[in-house]
């Protein structure tokens, strides 16, 4: 077996892409998208019906022009993730407007509006996981979504802070950032050649997933942002690893051994913890530099990528 095969036997590989031919590719179970990978979707040939079919539903309805934008982005990406359900056997990841990431109401609002697109067009709520952003916002609205039948996915999650009020609340499942923590450390001036042991983004998912499993949380471990396949190969045997195209063709094409590196022992005895205050959370994530800054600049890119989405579906619609 190649090491894509084999990681398939210690976790499950998630897509990290809007890419539907690359998902019929490599037949992972679940897929996960951002404002991101559908900006990079809209820009393809094969996608512009979809992204035509959005701009007509929005100016179907008695919208201003900003809220027509809004209201499209969200229509093309559940269009997208419908393309993606017809594939995959399990969930597809759909996100908030990152703009969104420090209103609690307002979170809760859209993620309500995303599933009720979503099944408007068949897609039931059991297919999905509304992604947010590991802000206490977003982590609070992600706790009244769980308690709706509204699974979530949290994510830009960079300690364990952040993993520990998410597993609080129920969350179903964390995305915590491995190459986004690796690339931030190299740009500070450490080791500039990490082994995959050593990888700060490693041994941030090692330190959850022993976290979690010591306390018999129930909360998904989904390790994404990966940068290289040591570091994937240095998860395996975490819940979840969502990789991104390129890095799942390296690995199908290798064909050398790969084995678990984490481990749930399944302990008899779990270890009991109080849940982690607003005042504990704030302080903690401020003095992680790492984290804050981290934190911050995700939800900065996907917002950006959010707006050029919606300015991409003003051109076209200048263009017909």
């Amino acid at each position: 077996m190649n090491k894509l095969q084999q990681l398939k036997q210690f976790s499950t590989v998630v897509a990290d892409t809007g890419d539907i031919e690359a998902i019929k590719k490599h037949q992972p179970l679940d897929a996960t998208t951002n404002p991101s990978l559908l900006l990079k979707a809209a820009q393809l040939p094969q996608y512009q019906p979809l992204l035509q079919q959005a701009r007509q539903y929005a100016q179907s309805l008695d919208n201003t022009g900003t809220e027509q934008q809004q209201l499209a982005c969200d229509k093309f990406a559940t269009l997208i993730g419908r393309e993606i359900t017809q594939i995959v056997k399990g969930r597809v990841s759909t996100e908030v407007d990152a703009r969104l990431s420090f209103d609690t109401r307002a979170s809760i609002e859209k993620a309500r509006q995303l599933i009720a697109l979503y099944e408007s067009i068949g897609v039931d709520r059991s297919r999905i996981y509304i992604k947010l952003a590991s802000t206490w916002e977003g982590i609070q609205a992600a706790k009244v979504l769980e308690q709706d039948n509204i699974q979530c996915n949290l994510t830009l999650l960079f300690s364990l802070e952040q993993a520990k009020a998410c597993a609080d609340i129920g969350a179903t499942l964390i995305s915590p950032f491995v190459g986004r923590i690796y690339d931030w450390h190299r740009q500070h001036g450490e080791h500039k050649d990490f082994t995959p042991e050593q990888d700060p983004g490693v041994q941030s998912v090692a330190r959850i997933f022993e976290h979690y499993k010591s306390h018999g949380y129930n909360t998904i471990i989904m390790g994404a942002s990966f940068r290289h396949t040591g570091q994937i190969e240095a998860l395996a045997g975490c819940d979840k690893l969502t990789i991104s195209p390129a890095l799942m063709d390296e690995l199908s094409i290798d064909k050398g051994p790969l084995a678990a590196s984490l481990f749930d022992n399944g302990r008899d005895n779990k270890l009991a913890t109080p849940a982690i205050s607003e005042a504990d959370f704030r302080w903690a994530l401020n003095a992680d530099n790492m984290a804050c800054d981290k934190l911050a600049e995700g939800i900065r890119l996907f917002a950006r990528d959010q707006e050029k989405l919606e300015q991409q579906l003003v051109t076209a619609a200048t263009q017909t």
